[in-house]
């Protein structure tokens, strides 16, 4: 009987576990975190551009976990904003507040602190424009992007994707103290990038898009005109990508690498609208698949050609 009872009680401490787990996992999954790897991946490379070389490690380190909360507290309350609409979507319908992990109110206060701790936490362990920069990215996704754009525009990705170019203006300010012409070229290239990365997935998703009411490119107009913003998107992408080499004064390595990835890319984005302009559907994920890709053999090109010697 006392190894029964030792058994059970072994057993009630135990059982809590799985679903500490499962609602910290939940609440990771709230800061989207494939997004803000994406974004933390354009961080480092802005930050040894700025540097001329390697920055000091705590610095990185320091930049990275603040801008790892302020994206993560902008998915958040993206999440929480958008609660609704999620659950209209197969492609969201597993997002925390959807299953119920997590309910509105906390997503709430958890965006809440995320974002004041992010800044706060730049505030003092960077400096304050890399800490202004962060309110201002959290601003621009979720009052820009979401609450503004994103039920009432085409070209909200256009618009709201700014938001996922303050990685780099962070990171160099972290760097640098101040914004410098190398950093806005940077800025240009994620901006120009992100409608050709994302209207893809809008083609892939359209009808889930067309059930929730977000008027995606790819819910309102046709395949050949999404197509083609992509061809000049991606086109208007490698134009700023070489604009950094004299801006910058980027070195060999750098320039090879954005010719060729960004032949790669062109390649696959005119790939897509001639499927489109002979009526078929194609394969958008491809395209959106080799963009993210482009872009992070892009930012390993920058971070690495300052350590070259030629």
């Amino acid at each position: 009987m006392s190894i029964e009872t030792g058994t059970h009680e072994r057993t009630s401490q135990v059982a809590p576990r799985p679903g500490l787990w499962r609602t910290v996992k939940a609440y990771v999954a709230l800061t989207k975190p494939r997004v803000m790897e994406l974004l933390l991946v354009v961080t480092v490379p802005a930050m040894i551009l700025a540097q001329g070389g390697l920055p000091n490690l705590w610095l990185v380190l320091a930049t990275l976990i603040g801008g790892a909360m302020s994206a993560g507290s902008a998915g958040a309350f993206n999440c929480y904003i958008d609660r609704e609409a999620d659950r209209l979507m197969k492609r969201t319908e597993n997002r925390p507040l959807v299953t119920g992990e997590i309910s509105d109110r906390n997503a709430l206060v958890f965006a809440w602190v995320l974002g004041i701790v992010s800044i706060v936490w730049l505030f003092f362990t960077t400096n304050w424009l890399a800490a202004a920069l962060g309110v201002a990215a959290i601003f621009t996704y979720v009052v820009v992007y979401t609450i503004w754009l994103k039920g009432r525009s085409e070209q909200n990705i256009v618009w709201g994707g700014i938001a996922g170019c303050f990685p780099v203006l962070i990171g160099w300010a972290a760097v640098t103290g101040s914004l410098d012409w190398p950093a806005w070229a940077f800025f240009l290239i994620i901006f120009l990038w992100t409608p050709a990365h994302y209207w893809p997935l809008s083609m892939k998703y359209r009808e889930d898009y067309a059930a929730a009411g977000v008027p995606m490119l790819g819910v309102v107009r046709g395949r050949v005109t999404v197509g083609l913003q992509i061809i000049l998107y991606a086109w208007a992408t490698v134009a700023a990508s070489l604009l950094l080499i004299p801006v910058a004064r980027m070195g060999v390595v750098y320039t090879v690498v954005a010719v060729v990835a960004g032949g790669y890319f062109l390649a696959r984005a005119h790939g897509l609208y001639h499927q489109a302009i002979r009526g078929r559907e194609g394969k958008p994920m491809r395209v959106f698949h080799t963009s993210n890709l482009y872009l992070s053999v892009l930012s390993v090109a920058i971070a690495v050609d300052p350590l070259l010697p030629f």
